[in-house]
């Protein structure tokens, strides 16, 4: 008998197993990202609205309380039960790709963007003025750059990764293109 077709199944064994780890990995980053995002959220509510802006480093980095109805950088504000069908159609491409990973740092990007757009799903969906079109709560400001929240940073982080990953050409199941 040849020690290669057991090396083989050995290797289909232990794919499910480091997929299921991937998975976790990916829903606990979600997880992580979505609570932050939510408690952070809710503090800006409770401590910056109707307040005026506070100084953190100078002008440099500033909490101001903002309803955001649009999407990046404030726009479509009259879209808003689109970008609500976006999250949901996002989150759940990323479930189902969940399946398929055979990579840690693409576990880690499809995380961060799933939790990105949970949080930010979670204001459209029951935040005023109504279900299916909350406004997300943003408060994090930057001199010139628009005012964003912990989910928008998370997309974006998610993003850069989703790009230095396909950059260095790994593929979402681990292999290398």
């Amino acid at each position: 008998m040849s020690s290669e077709p057991v090396h083989e199944t050995a290797q289909i064994v232990a794919a499910p197993a480091n997929n299921r780890r991937l998975t976790r990995i990916t829903f606990g980053v979600a997880a992580v990202v979505v609570l932050l995002d939510q408690v952070s959220k809710a503090l800006a509510v409770r401590y910056l609205q109707d307040q005026p802006p506070i100084d953190l480093l100078g002008p440099w980095l500033r909490l101001v309380f903002l309803r955001n109805p649009g999407a990046a950088f404030s726009m479509g504000t009259s879209y808003t039960f689109v970008f609500t069908g976006i999250a949901i159609a996002v989150a759940v491409v990323i479930v189902r790709t969940s399946r398929r990973l055979g990579s840690l740092g693409w576990a880690f990007a499809l995380g961060g963007l799933l939790g990105g757009a949970v949080g930010n799903l979670l204001d459209r969906i029951f935040r005023d003025p109504g279900f299916m079109r909350g406004y997300v709560v943003d408060f994090i400001a930057f001199p010139n750059f628009p005012v964003f929240n912990l989910a928008d940073s998370a997309i974006v982080c998610s993003s850069v990764l989703m790009v230095l990953l396909a950059v260095r050409g790994i593929e979402i199941d681990g292999r290398r293109g």
